[in-house]
């Protein structure tokens, strides 16, 4: 009778943990601490929510990067280009690397997700996750929420579809989701497109990919750099003026995306002053307030001088005319991004 071996044991993938803070990191004061758990300045580093959730080690070898911890609303563009060197760093210092998770405060992840998806120059998934209660509270969706970043980040099915984020069991491409709601768990969805997939119980499923260029394949390889062009976004409302976007260009921007009654036109003063801008040599990005939807180049926009900011958001409309900033102040250019990425 032959000798019974012993099983090989599976060598599990390996993903990088990196921490920036946020709901997800956030011990409260209680159970119950469902608000004002950031007074408390307590947050967990990378290697202390990898310890506190041993069932990620169930999916994936863990490799925890410190950072920084901070408050997601206080994140500027200079913790983007910190945190774009970091991931480089991390990618180069791992070869055999199967993906990167990310804690990020939900305020502004839609935000640091599409900068990453425009900048990163690595070909491993880069998964984003937060939470909409406190690790410390009572049916938290930290864990969760980690525990599935984990393993979107870990599955060969992840590779080539950009920056991911993931919360509420969904996998959303980092171009088109955004945050929904204050509190609920639901919030961090994609308007007009939906998720890419899921993270259920027994295994990652995705039903579509992105086709918008990303990561490899944008121009925007912005390491070495250590400041972004100055954008600003203004709102049109009933009776608004041009104070605020006189006042922008006063300041220093170099762009402007002025987020227009849908579906993509502000009142006559802002017009006036936005050409005004432009004159200015300050380029101009047409988006609209409306949760979803196109800004086309019809024969308003173009007359205006201004580029068609397309479906994106205004937040993320900024995220890419700031990008593109760094290589050309040529319109047409310009419009093309916005119909490339």
């Amino acid at each position: 009778m032959p000798t019974p071996t012993a099983p090989v044991p599976t060598k599990l993938p390996k993903v990088a943990l990196l921490g920036t803070g946020g709901t997800i990191s956030s011990i409260g004061r209680g159970k119950m601490d469902l608000t004002n758990y950031g007074d408390t300045g307590n947050i967990l580093h990378a290697e202390e929510i990898a310890a506190a959730v041993p069932e990620i080690f169930q999916h994936a070898e863990i490799v925890p990067v410190r950072f920084r911890n901070m408050p997601a609303i206080e994140i500027t563009p200079a913790d983007w280009l910190a945190l774009n060197a970091k991931l480089h760093e991390v990618a180069e210092a791992t070869p055999d690397l199967a993906g990167i998770v990310v804690t990020h405060g939900t305020a502004s992840l839609e935000e640091t997700a599409y900068f990453l998806n425009l900048a990163l120059k690595i070909d491993v998934p880069v998964v984003l996750v937060g939470a909409q209660r406190p690790f410390s509270a009572i049916s938290s969706d930290a864990q969760l929420n980690l525990i599935n970043a984990v393993r979107v980040a870990a599955s060969p099915e992840s590779r080539g579809r950009g920056v991911l984020v993931v919360l509420n069991d969904e996998i959303q491409a980092a171009r088109e989701v955004t945050k929904t709601d204050t509190y609920r768990l639901q919030s961090f969805q994609s308007p007009g497109l939906g998720a890419l997939g899921y993270a259920d119980a027994d295994r990652v499923c995705f039903y579509r990919t992105p086709v918008r260029r990303h990561t490899t394949g944008t121009p925007y390889d912005v390491r070495g750099l250590s400041s972004l062009p100055r954008v600003d976004v203004v709102t049109s409302y009933v009776g608004a003026d041009g104070v605020l976007i006189d006042a922008v260009v006063q300041a220093g921007a170099r762009g402007i995306v002025a987020a227009g009654f849908a579906p993509g036109c502000g009142a006559p003063a802002e017009t006036a002053a936005l050409r005004r801008a432009l004159d200015r040599r300050v380029t101009v990005v047409q988006a609209a307030r409306a949760q979803a939807g196109r800004v086309d180049a019809r024969d308003r926009v173009r007359a205006a001088g201004f580029v068609a900011g397309d479906n994106l958001p205004a937040h993320k409309a900024r995220i890419l005319l700031m990008m593109a900033l760094t290589r050309s102040e040529d319109p047409a250019e310009i419009q093309q991004a916005f119909w490339d990425y």
